[in-house]
């Protein structure tokens, strides 16, 4: 019987196994390494948003500001609390100055202190100014959101103006109660809340959509068209999604006699077959009057 030496497969397989840990041990240090990396690069990130959470001592306090690091990063809930569907909004504050007192203890403290004129204009007899107007913050809307609701229709929210010539566009405080009909305080629409400010603000310069019209110079009323001719909004206006507010609802192009082939325009109706027009040069001042048209 021949004995076989079986050392020499056991100093391999040791051999193997030291390797295996070797290599196991330079991973596990690769990823300690990796990781304290990380949290070395986390805590230099968080230190300067540590820093913007501080409040300063020597800032403006003598008017807010809601792009600030510090207030941009509150819920408009937070200070802006509805309990009612009042079209005017209240000024934070009611309630021993809560929730501002709670970050400007110091500020606070001293009735004498600037941080007071923002709210009052008398702060030892502690009248109110009135919530200011909307500047600072622009108001957005999507039309095609909208529009594909049921309950909620082009006669929701614009109504006639100018003797029927022209239609309202909300604006102002009273544009909150036509909103409101539908965003009341606390309501939902699926998991999202629409009842807070910034649903339909946000931080920028206030544009607003104009009511005017190129077709209003030459004549057109929609109440003319719209009452005794049965049309409907859709029957001239388009809504575009994704556009800015100004541009999310098409016009017509106010034009008969050179109006563009493919756009709708007063031509669409006016061509002598649908409705009068066309080349029939006799009907002329069924729209166009003296006092309302300007070539």
């Amino acid at each position: 019987m021949i004995l076989q030496d079986k050392e020499p497969s056991r100093v391999r397989a040791r051999s193997k196994l030291g390797g295996r840990r070797a290599l196991c041990q330079l991973v596990a240090c690769g990823a300690a390494l990796v990781a304290g990396f990380a949290l070395s690069a986390s805590a230099g990130r968080t230190e300067p948003n540590e820093q913007q959470m501080q409040v300063p001592e020597n800032a403006d306090y003598s008017r807010f500001q809601h792009t600030t690091a510090y207030h941009a990063r509150l819920p408009c809930l937070l200070c802006h609390r509805r309990e009612t569907n009042s079209a005017r909004p209240a000024i934070p504050g009611s309630s021993d100055h809560l929730p501002c007192a709670g970050c400007h203890v110091k500020q606070f403290a001293d009735s004498t202190n600037v941080i007071c004129t923002i709210c009052h204009s008398k702060a030892q007899s502690g009248t109110l100014k009135p919530f200011p107007r909307l500047s600072s913050f622009n108001m957005r809307f999507d039309h095609a959101r909208h529009v594909r609701m049921d309950s909620v229709g082009c006669a929701t929210c614009h109504r006639p103006s100018r003797g029927g010539v022209a239609m309202t566009i909300p604006v102002g405080f009273n544009a909150h109660l036509t909103c409101y009909q539908c965003h009341g305080p606390g309501t939902k629409s699926g998991e999202r809340d629409i009842s807070s400010c910034g649903v339909c603000h946000e931080s920028a310069r206030y544009v607003r959509t104009r009511e005017m019209a190129a077709a209003f110079r030459v004549g057109f009323s929609h109440a003319k068209h719209y009452r005794n001719e049965g049309l409907s909004c859709s029957d001239c206006h388009r809504v575009r999604a994704g556009l800015a507010q100004r541009l999310q609802v098409t016009a017509p192009q106010p034009l008969n006699h050179h109006a563009s082939a493919n756009a709708v325009s007063c031509m669409s109706c006016h061509n002598g077959k649908r409705a009068f027009g066309g080349d029939d040069f006799s009907v002329c001042k069924r729209c166009h009057q003296a006092a309302t048209w300007q070539f």
